[in-house]
């Protein structure tokens, strides 16, 4: 991973409009921002299709990166995404339960890994609703810190680690 000193001269190049600078951050990132996308949908072409989008947002609100955690920056603007996917979609089926089912019938069914606490563990979060499932990914996946996911979130930080704490009870609860 590039420390902090090389990441800012980075985010100045991507300012600047540097395209090779651009082109780090995508290699840095592209990977653990598809793995968000995909656990959250479950679906490979829509889950490139938001990385792409990420990247093309990445170039335009690049000047509005003010400082601090730039992954946390980074998976706002993903989670942002993600959520106006979702809001699209509402307003086509125009009633959230049939935007719920429509979301989760989306959802591929797992591949088996060969493990199968693995796999039951991708089919029990696919269950959870997409609050909850985003906060385990965020923190877990992305593995952003607790602080970096309130912020993300404009919440408080006790706020957010009490819907992880209940969601992480629940997904236990399910994997029994």
């Amino acid at each position: 991973m590039v420390n902090s000193d090389d990441l800012a001269q980075l985010i100045i190049g991507c300012k600047s409009g540097d395209s090779k600078c651009f082109s780090q951050i995508v290699d840095m990132y592209a990977s653990r921002c598809y793995g968000y996308f995909y656990r959250l949908t479950g679906n490979k072409d829509l889950s490139d299709e938001l990385l792409s989008e990420l990247f093309v947002k990445l170039v335009e609100k690049i000047a509005s990166y003010k400082g601090g955690s730039f992954e946390g920056w980074l998976f706002r603007v993903a989670s942002n995404i993600f959520h106006d996917y979702l809001r699209s979609k509402q307003r086509r089926k125009k009633m959230l339960d049939v935007h719920k089912v429509q979301i989760e019938s989306e959802i591929t069914e797992p591949k088996k890994s060969g493990n199968e606490q693995f796999d039951l563990l991708e089919i029990q979060l696919k269950r959870m609703d997409a609050d909850t499932r985003e906060l385990i990914m965020l923190r877990f996946y992305s593995q952003l810190s607790f602080k970096e996911i309130a912020k993300m979130r404009s919440e408080p930080i006790g706020t957010t680690l009490a819907k992880l704490h209940r969601g992480l009870k629940k997904l236990r609860e399910l994997m029994q």
